[in-house]
């Protein structure tokens, strides 16, 4: 697999590529597998300067839904296009995309008919693609199934479908659907354009070299500067296992801001608790919780689950690139997307939501091909084309040896981040974390230093919980 992704370099090198595609995310994914499943014959590669799905798409709440919380702010087309797109996934990636159910607990005394009277308009809005409808709860119904759940003041439960998703994987998935159909895809490959002129650098071993391309598409998200974007912080809890059903919980605190309780891990034994909506003041590469997104956080579990004494074990952050808007707060902007090509000819997209990301995808190469194909038709195929997802092997030495030969994992935190959220899911420590080192070490040609630096990176960058 080394001399593969060492192939993949060469070709990038030598080719002229009809598209080159900078940004290794669920938008440039999406894009990827687009352009090469529509049969028109385009050389199309990928670069991503990190790992494939390290950043914002794989540090989500995991969660592929409608958005509940947009019905308030009248944004009913992304919620309805949402939906439709929820529909969609589940059909195309069983294996990584299921549905879940939620409870709602209603405290004030009109929570039971407005978060009904949303969830009511919520099934509407799915119509033929719904996956069930809503239904209400007396308060002890909702007792009885949560039974640590905040009773003082609980009037009510709403129950409802949506969905899950390994929201990194999910990503890989569609970058390796895109490479089978001929998308040559290059991870820790850091783009540089400078009129119209494109370089190349190896970020792992430093090697510059020219990268020839007719078009260029920007998916880099929180790290394009091609226009004024509201970069809002979003993070993440992960507790021992909090709620005792196999449900979500989905809470509005007394802003309106939703905070999801969701099952998680491997062996389902924690529970994943967020997100925040605070905006990022730093750049994109430099994001970790902060002390008042914990402390909100902790007292959103203290007040639901008050009987509840567990610590979190981790956390993770990332960034929304949400479209500027004046004067509405980080929770109320929009996850509109905007699709555009700047004066130099390079498309770029923006905003949305990880949920529509094949609808935009599909958006964004209708609008490529008619500038590379005019009068031609090349139908978008992948609403309708599963996804080829394989098992996951159950020892875990053999998901580290699949992680390095299937998905080109290169450094000890792909494979904790990306291939598996391990490292997300225990507090981590170097007599754990070196038995995986090793394993990938031995199929990357690392001696012990290398293994060990991995280890102690890994610990380094640990994040504040």
């Amino acid at each position: 697999m080394l001399d593969r992704r060492a192939a993949n370099l060469e070709r990038l090198k030598a080719e002229c590529w009809d598209v080159l595609i900078i940004g290794g995310g669920i938008n440039g994914a999406g894009i990827a597998r687009d352009l090469v499943t529509r049969d028109a014959g385009l050389k199309v590669a990928l670069v991503e300067k990190n790992h494939f799905s390290s950043g914002t798409s794989g540090r989500n709440s995991q969660l592929i839904h409608g958005g509940l919380r947009y019905l308030k702010y009248f944004d009913f087309g992304l919620v309805q296009e949402a939906l439709h797109e929820r529909a969609t996934l589940l059909r195309i990636a069983p294996k990584l995309v299921s549905p879940l159910k939620f409870l709602l607990p209603c405290y004030g005394p009109v929570d039971r008919w407005f978060y009904g009277a949303g969830l009511t308009l919520y099934d509407a809005l799915a119509g033929s693609s719904g996956i069930g409808t809503h239904k209400a709860l007396s308060a002890g119904e909702a007792s009885a199934m949560e039974p640590g759940l905040e009773s003082t003041g609980l009037r009510a439960g709403l129950l409802f479908l949506d969905g899950r998703v390994h929201s990194a994987r999910l990503v890989v998935e569609n970058l390796l659907d895109a490479e089978r159909h001929g998308a040559w895809v290059n991870n820790y490959v850091a783009a540089e354009v400078d009129g119209g002129v494109v370089r190349g650098r190896d970020t792992l071993s430093g090697d510059a070299f020219p990268v020839r391309a007719k078009r260029l598409v920007d998916a880099t998200g929180a790290w394009s500067d091609a226009a004024p974007l509201r970069l809002v912080r979003g993070s993440h809890l992960i507790y021992p296992r909090i709620q005792e059903g196999d449900e979500a919980i989905s809470y509005f605190d007394e802003a309106g801001r939703i905070v999801f309780f969701i099952p998680w891990g491997e062996k389902d034994d924690l529970t994943l608790v967020g997100t925040t909506d605070e905006d990022h003041a730093g750049g994109p590469d430099q994001v970790e919780i902060s002390a008042n997104e914990i402390r909100y956080l902790k007292a959103i579990v203290a007040r639901l689950f008050p009987k509840y004494r567990g610590e979190p074990v981790s956390s993770y952050s990332s960034l929304r690139p949400l479209l500027m808007e004046g004067g509405r707060s980080a929770t109320a902007t929009s996850r509109e997307h905007k699709i555009w090509a700047s004066a130099d000819g390079v498309m770029h997209v923006s905003g949305g939501k990880y949920t529509t990301y094949r609808a935009m995808a599909e958006e964004l190469v209708d609008g490529l091909l008619r500038d590379l194909a005019p009068g031609r038709d090349f139908p978008c195929a992948t609403g309708t084309t599963p996804l080829d997802i394989p098992d996951r092997p159950l020892d875990p030495m053999e998901v580290v040896r699949v992680a390095v030969a299937r998905e080109y994992a290169r450094k000890l935190a792909d494979v904790l981040h990306v291939s598996t959220y391990w490292g997300h899911e225990r507090r981590l420590d170097p007599s754990w974390l070196g038995p995986i080192a090793r394993t990938m070490g031995d199929l990357l040609g690392w001696d012990t230093p290398r293994a060990d630096a991995e280890v102690a990176e890994v610990m380094r960058s640990l994040p504040p919980v």
